[in-house]
């Protein structure tokens, strides 16, 4: 259970932001920021600045400076800093913070976030919180300093849901699996007694959908993330492919196969009616909603080789989107609606790039042996894919931002691969 109980008043009077990051530039040099480790009598507090020091350093957008270089020692909230110290170290924002257990067995986490060269607080905030949500906690503070310094929604405190891998090549075991954006806490939502594939998040983000192979027949099945809760989303006849929801939640749109081609269709989860969208002799597949539910784009071999197509959302107005060498797949809609990215096959590479729903303005953001099956965090800013090693290893998470220069390997237990990003949690 995690409650804010909102900002913490200035100590230096109202804040006017001279420091900021202009993140829509191509070219961001990070800021350099001061994170000493909040104040507590137990250690969590380091713990906690650590996570949100993480966070900030790993979206390529700040620059954490060493605590070694770190001239005033033991700032907390209640303190306004001595800015000469921070400015002669080039700290450009400070964030001071404080844990303390309260009676009841909660703790209190605040911090301060201030701008060195106006001397002033930016943000101040407190969050009461069980013991073991801490790392929630942790994220939550580094959204909120994300957002203060960008101008844009955080994405730290959200999960990943993806296929963990383990077992030789040729007898691997798959099963669901969720965890942080940064890879902590992960849990196992199935046993891998089935195969499963492509999971995705409901907007809802109380459960996911995804498919597995249950007695050699390909399912859809919706799972309940807090109760375990598991249903068929039907029964169809051939193979399903690539389940997804709509922004609303109110409907699951995939790829049936039949006859040897596969077209899409949308069932509606209330009424279980299904809605023929596409009927080509192609395979259509990989159908992603934009975010305002009025349009899809899609996979198709159509044409001869796997293109971009986008239609409505009832299926009218079906354009190619996609025209440049070597073969597109797995398009998924940003967030913010102004992009798509999609997985791109050319020259013995496979590449994760983003292009404009037109299909103008597209950019390659890397290339390796078998790159695949990105995935938007809701900020639309960050990309999340999964790559196949070469010599026989298993495939691996990586984070790449639209600048295409900051790639994380995120790391897991095992191998990895088809994340899905969730929304920002509540």
């Amino acid at each position: 259970m995690l409650l804010a109980s909102g900002a913490l008043l200035s100590l230096t009077g109202s804040a006017n932001a001279l420091v900021e990051i202009d993140v829509t530039q191509g070219n961001v040099a990070p800021l350099p920021i001061a994170v000493p480790d909040f104040a507590s009598r137990d250690g969590i507090g380091a713990k906690i600045s650590g996570v949100v020091e993480a966070d900030l350093k790993r979206s390529g957008l700040f620059a954490p400076i060493a605590k070694a270089a770190f001239i005033q020692k033991g700032l907390t909230p209640d303190q306004t800093p001595n800015f000469a110290d921070w400015t002669v170290i080039n700290a450009e924002a400070i964030v001071a913070g404080r844990v303390t257990p309260e009676a009841d067995g909660r703790l209190r986490v605040e911090f301060r976030l201030w701008d060195t060269a106006a001397g002033q607080q930016l943000d101040g905030q407190q969050f009461y919180t069980t013991p073991e949500n801490w790392r929630r906690v942790a994220h939550i503070i580094a959204d909120a300093i994300y957002e203060r310094l960008t101008g844009e929604k955080g994405y730290f405190d959200t999960r990943i849901v993806f296929v963990s891998e383990t077992g030789s090549k040729d007898k691997r075991v798959k099963r669901l699996a969720i965890m942080d954006q940064d890879g902590a806490n992960v849990r196992y939502l199935t046993q891998g007694g089935d195969l499963v594939l492509t999971p995705r998040f409901s907007p809802n983000r109380q459960e996911i959908t995804y498919m597995s192979f249950g007695n050699g027949e390909p399912r859809v099945y919706l799972l309940q993330l807090e109760t375990g809760q598991r249903e068929i989303v039907g029964n169809f006849p051939g193979m399903t492919f690539s389940p997804r929801f709509s922004p609303d939640g109110q409907k699951v749109v995939m790829s049936l196969q039949q006859e040897g081609n596969a077209n899409i269709y949308a069932m509606d989860l209330r009424s279980r009616a299904t809605t023929r969208l596409t009927s080509t002799a192609a395979i259509d597949t990989s159908p992603s909603f934009s975010p305002d539910g009025q349009r899809i784009v899609f996979e198709s071999d159509r044409g001869g080789r796997q293109q971009l197509y986008v239609m409505s959302a009832g299926g009218g107005g079906q354009q190619r989107i996609s025209f440049g060498d070597g073969a597109y797949s797995t398009p998924v809609w940003s967030p913010r609606g102004d992009l798509i990215a999609f997985t791109k096959q050319s020259g013995g590479q496979f590449q994760i790039g983003v292009m404009r729903p037109d299909g103008s303005g597209e950019r390659i953001l890397t290339s390796g042996f078998h790159n695949e099956g990105p995935t938007w965090a809701p900020n639309g800013r960050v990309l999340m894919f999964f790559r196949d090693g070469q010599g026989g290893g298993g495939p691996q998470l990586f984070s790449i931002d639209l600048t295409g220069r900051n790639e994380q390997r995120i790391a897991t237990p095992g191998f990895a691969s088809d994340p899905a990003w969730s929304p920002i949690l509540e």
